[in-house]
């Protein structure tokens, strides 16, 4: 009877991550997308406390158990409520690399069980877990410290080669387990977990620039994939259907991320992807001056013009203003200006950040471009106003071939009658190189923090 009232559990559980899923892709749902997603899980936590019984008998450790979910809960809820929007990618980053850590140690816990089911398929389960679960740890970790600005970009000579020696060498020792008549040489097994949390390290530490988004969106998958495992191994119809929903959907995201970024996959996998070590070539090149334009007068052309487009970028995030962006966004809409916000996939620190963040802001999301229709309509806007976006609007994405973001998809802005960018400097962006656009006939700079020229121009509009 309990195992039934658990199946009945796990299924609850399971179905609500559908759902929940399918109402995160729309912000009107999102929150509440969230709050099913966490209902369900909380059944399957309640289900297994007082109704799994491995061997026959009841969940052992129970107080311990508990006591660990209510400080980790009281540990993510207060991180939560208390982070920043700027570092809300560094937040995503450590969570994910817990749950990898999570996957990885329970592999490592099973590790006495291999020699008593010697299966292909058990062991197999576990050393991936294992392997996947140390990889995303470590890279999270390196990604954590790289979008902290704690750790630098680093790669050497024949990195690629030594990547791939590493993977060699993990492929090899997991055979030697699997080939193994029973006995697992704990040398080995630890030797290849050491061998998996040297090549997380080496997988993120020569990834930087714009190309983070790709990054934590991979390791998201791998998290997934990890976990997809421990729920296998325990025959956990729940734990196997998350850990299935978050690799598939970070795998999924993970490519089309690279389409935005014109990169292949293979290079994110090999450890190459986005190695900015070029790109400093290009951050100090001269391409004549740029001119600058009074708020006074942006706040004109801007309160006259049929059609204006915003593009947020992660400036807009470190000002905290996307509330008065939106605020000077419904001014212009209240003065019969049609408003629109562009958004690049791959703006920001992680995938989907400028959705988030003009979210928070409560922006329609009517009122929000992906890359290709809002390339369609900036030959027919008369104003574009970036708010600290840089690489996804750098024109040498289009026109130099020796950049290293040639070839990535950009916002268009270029074919907008003005453009008008709002930076705190004329230094080059994430990516560390410089940026054409601002030397455009047709753009003007405004310098200083988003929040307070924002708020400058909802005064001066108003008085229009």
């Amino acid at each position: 009877m309990q195992a039934s009232i658990l199946a009945i559990c796990y299924l609850i559980g399971s179905v609500s991550f559908i759902i929940g899923l399918k109402m995160l892709s729309h912000p009107a749902t999102a929150r509440r997308g969230n709050l099913v997603s966490t209902a369900g899980m909380g059944v399957a936590i309640l289900g297994t406390l007082f109704l799994y019984q491995p061997g026959g008998t009841a969940l052992h450790n129970i107080p311990w158990i508990v006591g660990a979910m209510i400080i980790g809960s009281i540990i993510g809820a207060v991180s939560a409520r208390k982070v920043k929007m700027t570092a809300m990618p560094e937040m995503v980053s450590m969570f994910n690399g817990m749950g990898g850590l999570c996957a990885a140690l329970i592999s490592v816990v099973e590790l006495g069980r291999i020699a008593q089911d010697h299966s292909d398929m058990h062991v197999l389960t576990i050393l991936a877990g294992m392997v996947i679960g140390s990889v995303s740890f470590t890279g999270s970790m390196i990604a954590y410290g790289k979008l902290r600005g704690k750790i630098k970009d680093h790669a050497f000579r024949g990195q690629h080669l030594v990547n791939l020696l590493v993977l060699a060498l993990i492929i090899v020792a997991g055979a030697i387990i699997i080939c193994g008549d029973g006995s697992v040489p704990a040398v080995i097994f630890f030797s290849m977990l050491g061998l998996s949390v040297v090549y997380g390290i080496l997988f993120v530490l020569p990834i930087g620039g714009a190309d983070m988004p790709v990054v934590i969106s991979l390791l998201n998958s791998f998290t997934g994939i990890a976990t997809a495992c421990a729920g296998f191994l325990y025959n956990n119809q729940v734990m196997l259907t998350g850990g299935i929903l978050v690799g598939s959907a970070g795998a999924i995201l993970t490519i089309l991320m690279c389409k935005a970024m014109n990169r292949s996959l293979m290079n994110v996998l090999i450890g190459s992807f986005g190695n900015t070590g070029a790109a400093s070539a290009h951050s100090t090149g001269e391409q004549g001056a740029y001119k600058e334009i009074s708020l006074s007068d942006a706040a004109m052309v801007m309160g006259y013009a049929h059609k204006v487009m915003i593009v947020p970028g992660y400036g807009l995030a470190v000002a905290q203003a996307q509330h008065v962006c939106h605020d000077l966004g419904k001014l212009l809409q209240k003065n019969g200006v049609e408003v629109k916000y562009a958004i690049h996939p791959v703006a920001g620190r992680m995938p989907g950040h400028m959705n988030v963040l003009l979210a928070e802001a409560d922006v329609s999301y009517d009122d929000l471009l992906e890359l290709e229709p809002a390339n369609e309509q900036f030959g027919s806007t008369d104003v574009v106003l970036i708010l600290g976006a840089n690489d996804v609007v750098n024109p040498a994405a289009q026109d130099d071939p020796s950049s290293p973001i040639y070839g990535m998809p950009i916002l268009e802005v270029g074919k907008a009658k003005l453009v008008i960018v709002n930076k705190r400097s004329m230094r080059p962006g994430y990516a560390g190189i410089e940026n054409g656009l601002f030397f455009k006939p047709n753009t003007s700079m405004v310098f200083g923090d988003a929040k307070t020229v924002l708020q400058e121009l909802v005064n001066l509009v108003k008085e229009l």
